[in-house]
């Protein structure tokens, strides 16, 4: 197998040591090198031109890319961070990197000396430690929900953080959206008990409140097709029809004016609009 094709089919960043393994010379890289068909990243890491920026800077460093970085490469919900996070070991130099968030603590699984992302025990790790809990427990519940993971493996690590240990107390299948776990978060903030996935009329609703107001979340992805926009209206008045009280948040609102969803919220419930008629 030609280098290229080696490095494709590795990430396109390996540590020179498992080139030589996979049988690929010394003098076949220096010679690739000198025609610029790959790099040198230090002295023993060679990259394929093109390769993952975050995976590059790892390399660059000494770590592996982690936690939101890594999370956002396997397709798990995050929240917008232009940094590129790295684990480093605990002896690493803390200079500051621009545009690089470090790592410095130690996670549950063991990882070679020569990796350059983290596994994804050790990225929810770092995940706990670093950011806010809401979006921690987003990103941890999109990797169950996505079967990256099983809860009863979470379960069973021994997790040597205390943030990590409240996240797998919180942590639970049944949200449909980091969108939907957000809004959970900003309920119990002020002692709103909310039922997810419920079900009315044989359909599924994102909240349900008390015995009838429904709260419906709108991610930022949703009403691309105008179809899609119908078949929500649609919904809503079925629900309407039948009695309930449905309030509609999107993603912007979640996120970034979560004061006027919780209260919105308060208001509907102030106005027993939660309660059905008597």
């Amino acid at each position: 197998m030609d280098l290229h094709t080696w490095l494709a089919e590795h990430g396109g960043v390996v540590h020179t040591s498992d080139l030589y393994r996979a049988g690929i010379s010394k003098r076949a890289i220096a010679e690739d090198e000198r025609g610029g068909g790959v790099a040198r990243v230090r002295r023993s890491w060679i990259v394929l031109p093109g390769s993952d920026p975050a995976r590059v800077h790892a390399a660059r460093i000494g770590g592996r890319v982690t936690c939101v970085t890594q999370a956002a490469a396997l397709k798990l919900w995050t929240p917008s961070d232009p940094s590129t996070h790295v684990a480093v070991a605990p002896h690493a130099s803390r200079l500051e990197h621009e545009g690089i968030h470090l790592h410095w603590a130690t996670g549950p699984a063991p990882v070679s000396a020569r990796a350059v992302v983290d596994p994804l025990i050790n990225v929810l790790f770092h995940v706990a430690r670093c950011q806010e809990p809401a979006d921690a427990l987003a990103i941890w519940e999109s990797a169950i929900r996505k079967k990256q993971i099983a809860l009863e493996v979470l379960q069973a690590v021994t997790w040597r953080s205390a943030s990590a240990r409240r996240l797998l107390v919180a942590a639970s299948v049944l949200s449909d959206s980091g969108l939907e776990t957000h809004f959970v978060e900003l309920m119990r903030a002020i002692g709103v008990v909310v039922q997810q996935q419920a079900v009315i009329d044989g359909h599924r609703v994102d909240a349900l409140i008390g015995e009838r107001l429904v709260v419906q979340l709108d991610g930022f992805e949703f009403h691309g097709k105008a179809k899609d926009r119908r078949r929500d209206l649609r919904a809503d008045a079925r629900l309407m029809l039948r009695g309930f009280v449905v309030l509609r948040f999107d993603y912007a609102q979640i996120m970034f004016t979560p004061e006027y969803v919780q209260e919105t919220v308060r208001a509907a419930i102030a106005q027993a609009r939660h309660l059905a008629r008597r």
